[in-house]
């Protein structure tokens, strides 16, 4: 396997396990911490919308026992573990009795999408962005231009999401509002449902893109920089190859793999961002439906939907960590670089 070694591999895996471990442990604290007993607050509410219900105390009691939320604390979270670890995640309480699987999978594909198309766009365009920035040919007002595009940088992924929505949704009215698609196409693998998710996604994705992408930008410019002054690029530049060649093969292709570093260390804030974009669009991804789970205290639906967000965040960084031997041959996880 290249520099990747057995020990490396073990020690990384179990490191790994104890991330999702202790972040599924506190999911399931914060879940509680929130005052209130979610049962009595959704009949209650029901009471108060349909009028009042015999037996009501009976009912929420019964239905307590169902969710196991009148067993100690301790006992609710080792059947929480034991559900978790078999993705067995029970019964929405809000939405009861759709279990909570069925709604995650109807949201998780809208969220991979949205979040892969991003980072896709973020990577590729931010890299390249940056490489115009700081190659030493690029015109100079070209370079006067490009600062001037990473002022969302330092604005919240929300605040960029409503700036959005009332621009082109509202006033000028070129994207719509919310939603994954409207009701007028059919949903499946055929073109007007394709372009229809397309615009209905354009805005989501430009929401969460032009607050992250200027830190690619100015990451790659960095490294650029720095490589600028590295011995094989002066022989590169010594022996007359071509300038656009040298930027390339030999000053962009060593910058990438701290790039990728970056962009593993920065999924979690990106994922973060996109809860809050999700809920600003009504977007039908894992966003919404934690909001939802939050704003009807569903605790099987926030305990599930943030788990399946930490696994996919720690899979991601895993995967990105064992793949760079193939990346760039000179490392190896027994000595660092070879």
């Amino acid at each position: 396997m290249g520099g990747l070694t057995i020990r490396y591999l073990m020690r990384r895996i179990g490191i790994y396990l104890f991330t999702v471990f202790a972040s599924a442990t506190l999911v399931f604290l914060i879940a509680r911490a929130t005052p209130g007993d979610p049962v009595e607050s959704r009949w209650r509410q029901i009471e108060m919308d349909q009028g009042q219900i015999p037996e009501i105390e009976a009912i929420i009691a019964r239905y307590k026992t169902r969710f196991g939320l009148d067993d100690p604390l301790s006992v609710q979270y080792v059947k929480y573990l034991g559900n978790t670890a078999r993705f067995d995640f029970g019964y929405s309480f809000s939405q009861f009795p759709t279990p909570v699987w069925r709604l995650i999978r109807r949201a998780l594909p809208w969220s991979l999408g949205l979040s892969v198309t991003t980072l896709l766009i973020s990577f590729f365009v931010g890299n390249t962005v940056g490489a115009i920035f700081a190659w030493e040919r690029t015109p100079r007002f070209i370079k006067s231009i490009i600062p001037s595009t990473l002022i969302f940088t330092s604005v919240p992924s929300v605040l960029a999401a409503l700036f959005l929505l009332y621009v082109f949704a509202m006033l000028l009215r070129w994207f719509p509002l919310a939603g994954a698609y409207s009701r007028d196409v059919q949903p499946g693998w055929n073109w007007p449902f394709i372009l229809d998710v397309i615009k209905y996604g354009t805005l989501p994705v430009l929401s969460i893109l032009i607050v992250n992408v200027g830190w690619t930008v100015l990451g790659m410019r960095a490294m650029l920089v720095t490589i600028a002054g590295e011995d094989y690029v002066r022989l590169a530049e010594a022996k007359g190859l071509n300038p656009f060649y040298t930027l390339y093969r030999y000053k962009v292709r060593n910058a990438l793999l701290p790039q990728l570093t970056g962009l593993a260390l920065s999924l979690s804030g990106l994922i973060a961002g996109q809860v809050l974009v999700e809920t600003i669009f009504a977007y039908p991804g894992m966003g919404l439906l934690i909001f939802q789970g939050i704003r009807s205290q569903d605790y099987p639906v926030i305990q599930a939907t943030s788990y399946m967000l930490i696994l996919l965040t720690a899979t991601s960084v895993l995967l990105i960590d064992l793949l760079y031997p193939l990346i760039d041959p000179r490392i190896t996880h027994d000595g660092g670089q070879a």
